[in-house]
């Protein structure tokens, strides 16, 4: 019995031990010497203040949850945060998709209420086509890009409300629109956060 439990317990130490600590803690240690942006979250700061992630969605909403005109919208989120307002969405603690099936009656009505929104939003005809990433959730609900066809629509918009030029908007869009992954894989895409904080140094620098 002693010769069968003593070889159990001692690779049981050993595994923990190189498994448990040491392993977590050379990886940690890469990470943070390596890759220390990232292992840290891609935290984005201006003037010294923590403004967002360059990884994570977040809302550019009032105290109401009601979208800010000068800036920007991120895709809907179905990472919703407990107390609805501008904390609706966007919970890094919640991250998930709707798991609605596209022929859900819910998810249908859904996405109607979210087309009439973001035309009305962005001054769009009745008829104008919305692109399918401006009134749905992605599957993490966290995602922090959306497509360069949503964010032309939302330009005049912003434009209009920071009191800029249009192509100086559409240019800010050119600049930081994001290549395929690996040139291949999905679409070209505009990360939210990034282009709002361009707006603000430009709309800061005059038209």
């Amino acid at each position: 019995m002693r010769r069968q439990l003593l070889p159990a317990v001692i690779s049981m130490v050993m595994f923990t031990v190189a498994l448990g600590i040491v392993y977590p803690l050379v990886i940690t240690a890469i990470g943070q010497v390596a890759f220390s942006d990232k292992a840290n979250g891609s935290i984005v700061t201006v003037n010294g203040k923590k403004v967002g992630s360059s990884v994570l969605g977040q809302a550019f909403t009032d105290a109401k949850g009601r979208p800010i005109r000068k800036y920007f919208q991120s895709r809907p989120s179905a990472a919703l945060g407990a107390s609805g307002g501008a904390t609706a969405g966007y919970d890094p603690t919640l991250s998930s998709g709707s798991n609605y099936g596209p022929t859900n009656p819910a998810f249908l009505r859904l996405v109607g209420q979210r087309v009439k929104a973001y035309r009305a939003l962005n001054g769009l005809s009745a008829t104008s086509k919305v692109p399918v990433d401006a009134v749905t959730a992605s599957a993490s609900g966290l995602d922090p890009d959306i497509s360069v066809a949503n964010a032309r629509l939302q330009a005049t918009r912003v434009a209009e409300a920071r009191g800029l030029r249009e192509a100086k908007v559409l240019a800010l869009i050119d600049d930081h629109t994001q290549g395929r992954t690996l040139g291949v894989l999905g679409e070209k895409t505009v990360n939210v956060l990034a282009l709002n904080l361009a707006l603000d140094e430009q709309s800061q620098g005059g038209s």
